[in-house]
């Protein structure tokens, strides 16, 4: 083998040029050397020999051999033969591994005539040898490099070739390893900031454009691990857009409508201990306007109380209302601010929590692919 022009994915085609080299003995051209001045080897144009009608089983295109070839006979009636090829012969692909797939690929050679009892067909060398010259003469400019050559029966031979993956590398991994670690980053923005959930969908949709501009680039047929890891990144990018959206929602109910806490989750409150550096948050501030109330709007204290006056009288407590309705708008102001706080403590908590699970889901999910194609 020589050279490995193709590989076609989707047709499961090799296209290779090969040095096909026969010898065989014919019992009827023989010559004593010393009849004829000492020559022991001469060249004969093959339309005037016996050849034999060798083929590849696996051969998927007209044979392409140039004509006029020559023949070298030796004294004893050894005739060897060389012919180049250009073979294009199927081959059974498995692009699982795609870009750091491996193939193994079939040379099966037969005859159309004759059977076994008129012709039996061998290896002339080693298998060492051809591969040896093979690799010695093989041209390594294409996109798949020879591995080897094996033995699998006296008329079959294996090809293993390996795809050079530094151009998918380069174009599909590192883009998509880019755009999954700034997504990651993301999460360093405060959950409160208006620009972290467009920012997201500006990575999910560029995501998308490189996706489709690299389709080029990905088999036709099968599905491949590197389909599988794309289609991950795009999930978890999805569910990190989902996982901001969430928040936001959580942080508007917050701030608007605080529900009342469970109990259960008003614990785990008490006992959490704060969100992490990792996820960063802005400070809740309360809205502030002359339709609050003094004790509701920050940075003002209730009113001090005259000195001196004690405590009020049954006849100011009969007309100011019932015992406790005294100072009821400032108490409530406080219990929905403590609530605010608390709601917006579990978002926060909530984005720290979802964001260590999408570090660990992203994590594993690398590992685990990159495991795959190194076996």
């Amino acid at each position: 083998m020589s050279a490995i022009l193709d590989v076609d994915e989707q047709l499961q085609l090799l296209s290779s040029f090969l040095w096909l080299e026969m010898v065989w003995d014919n019992p009827f051209i023989r010559w004593d050397p010393e009849d004829c001045e000492g020559i022991t080897k001469i060249s004969v144009a093959t339309k005037n020999l016996w050849l034999p009608d060798i083929f590849i089983v696996e051969y998927m295109d007209l044979d392409k051999t140039p004509k006029g070839l020559m023949a070298y006979i030796s004294n004893e009636g050894r005739v060897r033969y060389k012919k180049p090829m250009k073979v294009t012969s199927i081959c059974s692909l498995d692009i699982f591994y795609f870009p750091f797939d491996q193939q193994n690929c079939t040379l099966t050679f037969s005859s159309f005539l004759y059977t076994v009892d008129h012709m039996l067909l061998g290896l002339a060398k080693d298998v060492w040898e051809m591969e040896n010259t093979s690799q010695d003469i093989v041209q390594m400019h294409s996109e798949w490099a020879l591995l080897g050559i094996r033995k699998a029966s006296p008329k079959m031979v294996r090809v293993a070739i390996r795809r050079r993956p530094s151009l998918y590398v380069l174009n599909l991994l590192v883009p998509s390893g880019f755009l999954v670690a700034i997504d990651a980053l993301s999460f360093y923005l405060p959950a409160e900031n208006e620009n972290r959930a467009p920012f997201k969908i500006t990575l999910l949709l560029g995501y998308n454009v490189f996706l489709l501009m690299m389709n080029d680039l990905l088999p036709a047929s099968g599905t491949p691990l590197i389909s599988v890891y794309f289609a991950l990144c795009l999930a978890l990018m999805v569910a990190s857009l989902l996982e901001t959206i969430f928040i936001t929602y959580l942080l508007h109910v917050a701030t608007t409508q605080p529900p009342p806490v469970p109990p259960w989750l008003h614990t785990l409150l008490l006992c959490a201990p704060r969100p992490a550096n990792c996820c960063p948050t802005l400070p809740y501030k309360p809205a502030q306007g002359p339709h609050l109330p003094p004790a509701q709007q920050p940075g003002l204290k209730e009113p001090a109380k005259p000195v001196g006056r004690g405590a009020p009288s049954p006849q100011e407590t009969e007309l100011r209302g019932s015992p406790g309705s005294a100072g009821t708008p400032q108490e409530d102001g406080a219990q929905k601010q403590h609530l605010v706080e608390l709601w917006v403590q579990f978002s926060h908590l909530m984005d720290t929590l979802l964001f260590r699970l999408y570090l660990l889901f992203l994590a594993t999910s690398l590992l685990t692919v990159i495991v795959l194609w190194s076996t």
